[in-house]
């Protein structure tokens, strides 16, 4: 079953498929340290990497089990960074939310704009129940986005991950379709 990856515009962003023309800009934002600190795989060091990425998204699409988009800024069409919806399960009605913004793009609403726009295809399109989110309990302006979407902390898992060296814990957040209105 194909998913067809969907093209959501908002006031300030356009989220639309990957394209081959995306790789420099996808290869900087996961080669960024910085910006991965709290990423469970290591920044890329490969160019050849980006491109992988946006065949798995279209895979991904092809197969019906998610679908990844990437954000640009409306006014001017910088890539901003990219969201996802992965693991769909169409019996389950669920699916993993993602999200990972250069950071230049830090602090301006445009993680929380564009989770919405994706959420609001996905309970209205794909008619999901529920959506996932983990993240690292150190990065509390991720959590913080979730929290602003509706997003409710469940609880932690524990030494889920090792992030640069560091064994980490992870926050899992749920949103369910009744609260998402």
């Amino acid at each position: 079953m194909t998913l067809a990856t969907p093209v959501l515009d908002t006031d300030r962003l356009r989220l639309r498929p990957f394209t081959d023309a995306d790789a420099d800009a996808l290869f900087a934002l996961h080669s960024d340290a910085h910006v991965l600190r709290y990423w469970d795989s290591p920044p890329w060091t490969e160019p050849a990497r980006a491109q992988r990425f946006i065949r798995m998204c279209r895979k991904m699409a092809d197969e019906g089990t998610g679908a990844r988009v990437a954000i640009d800024r409306a006014s001017d069409g910088a890539f901003v960074g990219w969201c996802g919806l992965t693991g769909w399960i169409p019996e389950y009605r669920s699916a993993t939310l993602g999200y990972v913004l250069g950071e230049p793009m830090w602090g301006h609403g445009y993680a929380t704009e564009a989770a919405r726009a994706l959420l609001r295809w996905a309970f209205d399109t794909l008619d999901l129940n529920r959506v996932q989110a983990e993240t690292d309990t150190r990065n509390v302006a991720s959590a913080r986005v979730l929290e602003k979407i509706g997003f409710v902390r469940e609880g932690t898992l524990r030494e889920d991950c090792i992030v640069n060296g560091e064994v980490s814990d992870s926050w899992v957040f749920g949103l369910l379709r009744r609260e998402w209105r």
